[in-house]
């Protein structure tokens, strides 16, 4: 425990910095990354937080045990809605999160990832070659960055294809930051919540070979599921698994347009895209903010200031992965880079569990794209998603 002494916190600024257009980081990041230690942040909602945009300060975070995300169900959490976050298995600590974390890392696992990356393949080149036969301008993002991940965390989860329509517009409500009600927020989340019960009745009835199924049996079989927790492991694998991995296919495909000669690159040497991947992965801004804060147990130094017990500590990981003293040329995209040891799915405990189908599905979308259409290119003025949690295009339209 630390003995330094207290001195008067600072005033907290207003945050997040940036808005949701564009994927540009603001310039207030400049003096952060320059001054190096955490600093006071109030968010729309919740109490005041400590913002860390250093990567080993990141690191410490979000790996050491006297940090806890389940305390934040018990605070007025940081947030950019007025609605409290739900408890799931992102907001627990071991030896829950262990629990949950291990019974739903068998179905990502990257041997069974793989098996899957030629039907991903096939999926998105059929979707390329619908958008050629539709002709241009193609709108890129419901018709492709949102139908390859809708798809594949459907399959996965045995969710029925006439029905995924719905669940998109439920799960838009519940990543919306302003755009709806907080009364359409919490009724999407309780339509979403009541489609899985229905589903779980269906799959205990007749089970088949999907996730859902798989989770059913630990849940009646091994008893190692509470029904809540069954309900609220399908919602957040679901919400995890396609809205953001759809965001980044829009985001890559627009930040490599307005840098041409990446995108030829790719074009000639489609064997550079898993690189290129995890460059942009680093590089794109993912969320419009620092989320998930950890509470700390105990009081301690982070960088160079004094965390008290009970203070939560937000780490901006879009900051992080621009930190100068870890990645030579942070604000350009390389995409060779070598040892790219970028944090977008995060670390540690709360690694990510669907960081490798994510992986493959990115890997996959820019493959087809730069194989089927290689002279794609922005057609019109992009819109943005406004008053949501992840920043990306809403509507991108392509010509070709």
């Amino acid at each position: 425990m630390s003995t330094e002494v207290e001195t008067e916190k600072p005033a907290p600024v207003a945050y997040p910095f940036t808005g949701s257009e564009g994927l540009e980081l603001s310039q207030s990041y400049a003096k952060l990354f320059e001054d190096g230690d955490p600093i006071r942040v109030q968010l729309p909602f919740g109490e005041p937080a400590w913002l860390v945009t250093r990567y080993d300060d990141a690191r410490f975070v979000l790996t050491d045990r006297r940090f806890s995300r389940h305390l934040a169900t018990q605070r007025d959490e940081p947030r950019m809605t007025p609605r409290a976050v739900p408890e799931s298995i992102l907001t627990m600590d071991p030896p829950d999160h262990t629990r949950l974390r291990t019974l739903v890392s068998k179905a990502f696992t990257p041997r069974r990832i793989e098996s899957k990356r030629a039907w991903i393949g096939e999926l998105a080149a059929g979707l390329v070659a619908d958008m050629k036969a539709g002709g241009a301008p193609a709108e890129l993002v419901g018709s492709y960055a949102l139908a390859i991940p809708v798809t594949v965390i459907c399959e996965l989860l045995g969710v029925p294809e006439d029905d995924r329509t719905r669940l998109r517009g439920w799960c838009d409500a519940a990543l919306s930051t302003g755009e709806l009600t907080d009364e359409e927020c919490v009724q999407s989340f309780m339509d979403l919540q009541k489609y899985f019960e229905d589903l779980v009745k269906e799959r205990r009835a007749e089970p088949r070979d999907d996730l859902t199924s798989a989770l059913i049996e630990a849940r009646d079989a091994h008893d190692r599921l509470a029904e809540p927790e069954l309900i609220g492991l399908c919602i957040s694998i679901l919400i995890g698994g396609f809205e953001t991995t759809a965001s980044e296919i829009s985001s890559f495909v627009h930040v490599l347009q307005q840098r041409r000669e990446l995108w030829t690159r790719l074009c000639a040497d489609p064997e550079a895209i898993p690189a290129a991947v995890e460059e942009l992965l680093r590089f794109v801004p993912f969320a419009a903010n620092g989320i998930s804060p950890r509470y700390a147990l105990e009081d301690m130094t982070v960088g160079g200031v004094l965390v008290r017990e009970g203070e939560p500590v937000i780490v901006d990981t879009s900051a992080v992965n621009r930190d100068g003293l870890v990645f030579d040329n942070a604000d350009e995209v390389v995409i060779d880079r070598a040892d790219n040891r970028h944090m977008v799915f995060g670390h540690g405990a709360h690694h990510c569990l669907g960081a490798h189908l994510a992986r493959v599905e990115l890997q996959e979308a820019l493959k087809a794209l730069v194989e089927g259409m290689p002279g794609l290119r922005l057609s019109g003025d992009v819109e943005w998603k406004a008053d949501m949690i992840i920043r990306a295009p809403r509507v991108m339209h392509v010509e070709w």
